[in-house]
Parts: structure tokens; C-alpha cells; sequence
């Protein structure tokens, strides 16, 4: 069995996180923290009264290192990666699940701040699974890809050899509410949000960065990705609409299942997706078309779970020589 704990647990992610841990059967929850602490899970969560009840404690680097194996770090960006450091320096495997450690150096002091943490930065896996499945069984520090890029990289990433380079890559990315986080704002305020709809960061968000960098990598071409995320009047879910310039004939079902058949939480569609049927899941749903050199690619995942909080449980099944689909939720949320 192996020790586990949660940084950051009074989020949707860390709720996420916790709901997993208590039926997952390799992993024992030891720890739950937050940056405040003095509270219990049952008050931070009131869904959780009569089904767990744990002290949270004020996170502590030496705490963490003596009660657990491994910790997910559900915390903001910059705050991750001043506990990360400590707790790789005392023997924890860390699966991150903000940007800390999912970009690099160069990239993300462009866009978001300094690094603190440079040597370790080196050394994480980017939590892609199905790109980065084997290092991720040898890594000490797994870094949680962001969720929309989580979603738009599945769905192109199998096309971009056929693709015309020098075309613009346009992604309409469309998320509900969990994605924006518990943090009170205008813009997910109930009048203002619903039966409403609306764009924001258009081309300029941060995500755009990463889905970019990690097609260069991944795929060794560089593109010009045009990414314009839309808040959208939905508790959880995220429906990615890919449009691009072949420059071949394919059949692009065809290759989304060659590319994903030993994959077994990507189902590729033969119509376009939806939300409900990922929802409560790790699957992404994949539905791909074309119009003689352009295509479509329409992807869905649950936000905070392949988004976020499943796509990091399996990065700590894998690191721990676990099943990846060992405790991963399957059934969705549906009607």
C-alpha cells in the first residue's frame, strides 16, 4: 500500500482527488492540507459529512515527508512549486496539477512568473498519458498538463504529420464553470454566467502556450495555434472544436483509431460529442471529419477530472507501478 496525501484540498481538484482515494485500492489517504489548515474535510466539503471525516492541517513540507509516499499538489501556480522542491528533496513523489512544471523554462517565465525550482523543472514529466505513459513510470515529479490543452492535444495531436504547416490552427474551447476554479468572480457570478455564453482571453491565453509548445515537442512541427477559450453556463465538462488545413486525403477516423486502440480511455465517436457522456469520467470522446482539405476535430473530457484530478491519479498509478486504470471512474454522470 502506499501513503497518500492532498495539498490543496478544499478545491474542486482536491475534492476530485479525495472522492478517488477512498476507494482506490493501493492507495491509503494519510494526509490533507491546504495553505490555512485548521479545519476538517467534512466542513470544507459539506458532501463529504457521514462519509469521511480527517483533520486538514496547514501544509507542512516536513508533515507531508513523514506521513506519505506520494502527494498531489492541488494548488495554484507559483505555490506548487515551493513545496514540490522540498518534498523531492526528501524522498515524495509529487504529481503536480498546476502549471509549475508543465512547461518549459523559457515558456513559462514568459507568461506566467520566475521559476523557483529549475533543477526539478528539468526533470518532470509532462502527465499526457498516452504521449508520455513509460516516463511516467520512472519520474519522481509528474506535472498535470492544463485542461484544455489536456483535451485539444488528444484531438490533433494524431493529425498534425498531415497537416499544412504554414496554416493556422484555430481551437473554440468551451468550459464550464469548475474550470474557473471556487474563487468568486464577475464572471462566473449566476446572472452573469447564466444563459449566457462569452469568449475570454481570445488568442492571448495562457493555455495557448502550452498546446503549441507540446505540438512542437510531441511532434517535432511548429504551428500557429489560434486558441479561444469560451466560459460556458455548465457545472463541469469541456467540448474542444479543432479546425485545420490538411495538406492529403485521410480517413480521420481511421486514424484516430489506429493512433488510440491500445488506449483505453480515449473512444473515438463516429458523431460528434457531448458533454454528458464524459461527465463523472477519465474518458475523452473523439469525433473527427473532413471537407476535402479542411478538418474538423471535436473533442470532450470532464474538465476536473481528465482535466485535472483523474488524468493525475493515473500519473500516480503509473509512478507507483499501479494499473492506470486502477480506482479511475468510469460511469458518467448521466441523466
Amino acid at each position: 500500500m502506499t501513503n497518500v496525501g492532498v495539498v490543496g484540498a478544499s478545491g474542486y481538484t482536491g475534492l476530485e482527488l479525495i472522492k478517488m482515494l477512498l476507494t482506490h485500492p493501493n492507495f491509503v489517504l494519510k494526509y490533507l492540507a491546504t495553505t490555512k489548515g485548521d479545519s476538517v474535510i467534512e466542513a470544507l466539503h459539506p458532501s463529504l459529512v457521514d462519509v469521511i471525516s480527517y483533520p486538514v492541517e496547514k501544509a507542512s513540507v516536513e508533515s507531508v515527508a513523514e506521513q506519505c509516499d506520494l502527494v498531489f499538489l492541488a494548488l495554484p501556480h507559483k505555490a506548487s512549486m515551493g513545496f514540490a522542491k522540498g518534498l523531492i528533496a526528501k524522498g515524495v513523489k509529487v504529481v503536480d496539477l498546476s502549471a509549475d512544471y508543465r512547461l518549459e523554462l523559457e515558456t513559462y517565465e514568459a507568461v506566467y512568473c520566475e521559476h523557483e525550482d529549475r533543477e526539478n523543472l528539468d526533470k518532470s514529466v509532462y502527465a499526457l498519458i498516452e504521449y508520455y505513459r513509460e516516463a511516467l513510470k520512472t519520474t519522481k515529479l509528474a506535472a498535470g498538463p492544463g485542461c484544455y490543452p489536456t483535451a485539444t492535444l488528444l484531438g490533433i495531436l494524431p493529425f498534425v504529420s498531415f497537416l499544412e504547416a504554414d496554416a493556422p490552427l484555430f481551437v473554440d474551447a468551451k468550459s464550464g464553470l469548475t474550470g474557473a476554479g471556487k474563487k468568486l468572480a464577475e464572471t462566473s457570478h449566476f446572472v452573469n454566467i447564466n444563459e449566457n455564453m462569452f469568449a475570454y482571453n481570445p488568442l492571448v491565453h495562457r493555455h495557448s502556450f502550452e498546446i503549441a509548445e507540446k505540438i512542437e515537442k510531441i511532434k517535432g512541427v511548429s504551428l500557429n495555434v489560434n486558441f479561444v477559450p469560451h466560459l460556458i453556463p455548465v457545472t463541469r465538462g469541456e467540448l474542444i472544436s479543432v479546425y485545420a488545413t490538411l495538406k492529403e486525403d485521410i480517413d480521420p477516423i481511421e486514424i484516430l483509431k489506429k493512433q488510440y486502440e491500445d488506449d483505453p480511455f480515449i473512444r473515438i465517436r463516429e458523431e460528434p460529442v457531448d458533454l454528458k457522456s464524459v461527465a463523472g469520467t477519465h474518458f475523452c470522446d473523439i469525433f473527427a471529419k473532413r471537407n476535402k482539405n479542411g478538418l474538423f476535430v471535436n473533442i470532450a473530457i470532464d474538465n476536473i477530472l481528465r482535466g485535472a484530478s483523474s488524468q493525475a491519479m493515473v500519473a500516480a498509478n503509473l509512478m507507483c507501478g499501479l494499473p492506470e486504470g486502477t480506482g479511475i471512474p468510469t460511469i458518467a454522470y448521466v441523466p
